[in-house]
């Protein structure tokens, strides 16, 4: 038995769940979701607490039955706490602002780089402040919503508009992520 498909999920007040055609509709305060239910698979919802149960315990069958599970858990999550991720920019000179539906940021670039808020998401983003690694300026960036599937690929996407470089640490990070540096060329001189 799948370790993470047989915990059950607990259904806050508000959520409501229906299963038709192999999809899940999952409804709550912030939003509607949708998650697909294979086959033959049982999904009860008593006393809320909703438990997936597997038709057979085939390859794929055992697969799937976590998955649904981490889907249909992840749909509750979002309709009724709904999920956040924070990007930082650090960089002398990089900015970023929320206008209406349009997160607009200076990266270096020659022009600006104006990205449209896909439905579903909101975003805010708070001036910089002086920080202690290597004093960049860093500018955060806070987006938010009910879909983790819709906020993770936005939020790569941003990410991905200004990679951080190596060298210096200028660009856009994850919250808390980790970047490993490097040296340059005057460590290499230091060497000989």
């Amino acid at each position: 038995m799948s370790r993470i498909g047989k915990a059950p999920i607990t259904v806050p007040s508000g959520v409501t769940i229906s299963v038709a055609d192999g999809v899940a509709t999952v409804k709550g305060p912030k939003g509607t979701v949708t998650a697909p239910v294979p086959a033959n698979f049982e999904i009860n919802n008593e006393g809320g607490t909703l438990t997936i149960t597997r038709p057979s315990e085939t390859k794929q069958d055992r697969a799937q039955h976590g998955l649904t599970r981490a889907l249909l858990f992840n749909a509750v999550t979002g309709v009724s706490d709904g999920f956040t991720k924070v990007l930082e920019l650090r960089g002398v000179g990089y900015r970023a602002e929320v206008a209406g539906k349009t997160l607009k940021m200076a990266l270096g670039y020659s022009h600006p780089v104006d990205i449209p808020l896909p439905d579903g998401i909101a975003a805010s983003a708070t001036p910089s402040t002086p920080t202690s690694e290597n004093g960049l300026l860093a500018s955060t960036i806070t987006l938010s919503s009910h879909s983790k599937q819709i906020l993770g690929d936005f939020a790569a996407d941003v990410k991905g508009r200004r990679p951080v470089e190596p060298y210096k640490g200028k660009g856009l990070r994850y919250k808390g992520e980790k970047v490993i540096r490097k040296a340059g060329k005057q460590a290499d001189k230091k060497k000989k």
